[in-house]
């Protein structure tokens, strides 16, 4: 039987090979994990859905797959398992097609199949996922004149976003374009960079590869204003200090990311247009009435963004803890899926490694993030004296098509407000 890649989790459209668990040739059981898949979500193990003999490898390391395509053959018992070259090479030769296939992504998964290599190639017919046809709606390019840069001449976002910027020459699939249709101006091939001395050449594949879709996107796709003010910690971080000897009996390290959060969602209340999304197709915002907290957390494969579910019904004890697990599993590779969807508004803190303040790109398709950045003492003037407080920047970033400049100043001065005395927030 081929093993089709499955729909992993909410949104998924594809997944990454990044390391195959089984050789070809060898026996493999039920529910015994084959295959590691990054999604745009997180980094799964895929198990066997029975037992047999893995027959062949369909899929390349590296290589990005979309959900319904087949990446792997496995012989179960009683099947004769077809006759392959034993080089265990992912896609042979004549699974290659010189053109692009007649189908693509958004196709059935029987059409998307790597058997379907006999399939009739058509003009004006692209090899492109759900996600990246939906970017190509939103930015109004046409994908038949896109030349892709993915495996077997897939479009990727990356050449949308290209096309989009006129970084990329457009193809024309046909010497007779269609009247009315819109053709991306054609510009020079990049130029090749000569090293002058000792470079190493490292693929953009993995969380890398998808953080870089993800903000090329946001970027390009909300309209950023970033609005940045001071805040007086220095009650919160006296509060703080009073409730260490607690955290410790606990088991809980407290940060000061509870408190922040705790303070958020009394402004977000005030301004839910901040907790909120815009659905670009349907152009709709939606505003959530959820609270889950997403924190930018920084791991060894790079940025990830676990949810806080319904932050607003947790104590500051309850923050604290899901904070520390949420960000063990992320940095350890253990987090899920659903440990990393479902947000409605980010915070991002590059305060423990330093900087004065930061410009944060949004988490799209959320409309806001909170930059958090390092606690200094500052001589301040507090009426006419001058004193040292703990102070602190923060940097909102919005997106301007959902949200005016004016209320985001507005939802800082309450957020302010809320931080500089926490018994405004404890009892909100």
């Amino acid at each position: 039987m081929e093993f089709k890649l499955p729909d992993i989790g909410e949104g998924v459209a594809e997944g990454e090979i990044t390391k195959w668990l089984v050789k070809a040739g060898e026996p493999v059981k039920a529910d015994q994990p084959m295959v590691e898949v990054m999604t745009d979500k997180a980094t799964v193990e895929i198990p066997s859905p029975m037992n047999g003999t893995i027959d062949e490898l369909l899929a390349s390391e590296g290589e990005t797959v979309p959900v319904g395509k087949a990446i792997v053959r496995i012989a179960g018992t009683g099947d004769s398992a077809a006759k392959k070259p034993s080089n265990g090479q992912a896609h042979a030769a004549q699974d290659r097609p010189t053109s692009r296939p007649s189908t693509s992504a958004g196709s059935t998964p029987a059409a998307a199949s790597a058997t379907d290599s006999s399939a009739e190639v058509l003009p004006f017919k692209v090899l492109a996922t759900p996600a990246t046809r939906k970017l190509a709606r939103d930015l109004q390019i046409d994908l038949s004149r896109v030349e892709g840069t993915g495996p077997h001449g897939r479009i990727t976002k990356v050449d949308v976003q290209m096309v989009y910027e006129g970084k990329q020459a457009a193809t024309s699939r046909s010497s007779h374009p269609s009247p009315g249709t819109a053709v991306a101006t054609k510009t020079k091939a990049p130029v090749s960079y000569v090293p002058s001395g000792s470079v190493e050449r490292i693929p953009l594949r993995g969380v890398r590869k998808k953080i870089a879709e993800a903000m090329i996107r946001s970027k390009h796709t909300a309209a950023h204003f970033t609005y940045v003010e001071e805040v007086d910690m220095s009650e919160i971080v006296k509060m703080r200090s009073a409730a260490k000897d607690e955290a410790k009996a606990r088991g809980i390290k407290l940060t000061f990311l509870p408190f922040i959060i705790k303070a958020l969602i009394p402004a977000l209340r005030e301004f839910p247009y901040l907790n909120s999304s815009l659905d670009d197709e349907k152009q709709e915002i939606l505003l959530k009435g959820d609270f889950n907290i997403g924190i930018a957390t920084d791991t060894d494969n790079g940025l990830m963004v676990p949810v806080i579910k319904t932050a607003d019904r947790k104590s500051i004890w309850d923050l604290a803890d899901e904070i520390e697990t949420l960000s063990e599993k992320t940095r350890t590779g253990k987090v899920s899926v659903d440990d990393l969807k479902g947000g409605t508004f980010t915070i991002t803190n590059a305060g423990s490694i330093g900087g004065v303040f930061a410009t944060p790109v949004i988490n799209y398709p959320e409309v806001a993030i909170l930059g958090v950045n390092a606690i200094r003492k500052r001589p301040v003037v507090k009426g006419d004296q001058i004193t040292i407080a703990d102070m602190m920047f923060l940097s909102l970033s919005v997106d301007h098509r959902v949200v005016d400049g004016a209320d985001a100043a507005r939802f800082m001065n309450r957020l302010v407000y809320f931080l500089s005395d926490p018994k405004r927030f404890v009892f909100a």
